[in-house]
């Protein structure tokens, strides 16, 4: 079968239906199964190989911290994907090194950016390339690494890449260098803004609003993408 085989486990019947329902729409997902506690996932994983899990923190008996725990000492364990109304517990779920940490209620899109993380892991074993990008500017097309980019910031259909210095126009659309370049470190922090976590210089916090400092620029990060950015910061940079 083509596609992710992932296991949903929530005691929560609702909740796990829920789930599995919004997953089995995703066409990167190719089976979902179910279990309503973490020792029977236990059960399972000793019999079947999973791709990915997503797991409820608070459930009876064997909680979902305590079950990752438990799997971080397989040989392979799978990535796991935290799912749960308490948003108190991120900082033990990313120390467990789980991949992603979803609050409930659950939104469609926050979900599948998700599974996009799971995929963009399993893809990649080893460091990430360097990329060239060709620029043009006066009729003259040079390169640029993409490890020099800091920040890029859309521009209606194109994007300005942000370099040390100077800036560079390309008629990429945001949302496909989010995509491609997720995997060097590059990551969302407002509607028009895609930041390199690497360049990050200082984080601050000021009447309840983050901003970022590149290279001696300020960038605000909007109310959406704050949770994300402490959870990467706070995962390690690369």
């Amino acid at each position: 079968m083509s596609g992710l085989r992932v296991v949903v486990i929530d005691d929560e019947r609702p909740a796990l239906d829920e789930l599995a329902w919004l997953l089995g729409r995703d066409d990167r997902i190719g089976e979902v199964l179910t279990c309503d506690s973490a020792t029977e996932a236990l059960r399972m994983l000793q019999e079947i190989d999973a791709d990915a899990l997503f797991l409820d923190v608070q459930m009876p008996g064997l909680t979902g911290l305590e079950l990752a725990q438990v799997l971080a000492r397989f040989k392979e364990p799978p990535p796991i994907v935290f799912v749960t109304a308490h948003e108190q517990h991120a900082v033990e779920a990313f120390e467990l090194r789980a991949v992603d940490y979803v609050l409930k209620p659950v939104r469609a899109e926050r979900l599948a950016e998700a599974v996009r993380r799971i995929v963009d892991g399993n893809s990649r074993q080893t460091e990430v390339a360097d990329e060239q990008i060709a620029v043009e500017r006066g009729g003259v097309t040079r390169f640029i690494n993409r490890s020099d980019i800091r920040y890029v910031e859309a521009q209606g259909d194109y994007a300005r890449l942000h370099t040390p210095g100077d800036s560079h126009l390309v008629r990429i659309p945001l949302n496909q260098l989010e995509e491609q370049w997720a995997a060097a470190g590059f990551v969302r922090i407002h509607r028009s803004l895609l930041v390199a976590l690497a360049h990050i210089d200082e984080v601050r916090m000021e009447a309840g609003r983050y901003t970022v400092r590149v290279g001696g620029t300020d960038l605000q990060v909007s109310r959406r993408h704050a949770r994300v950015l402490r959870e990467l910061l706070n995962r390690g940079r690369p």
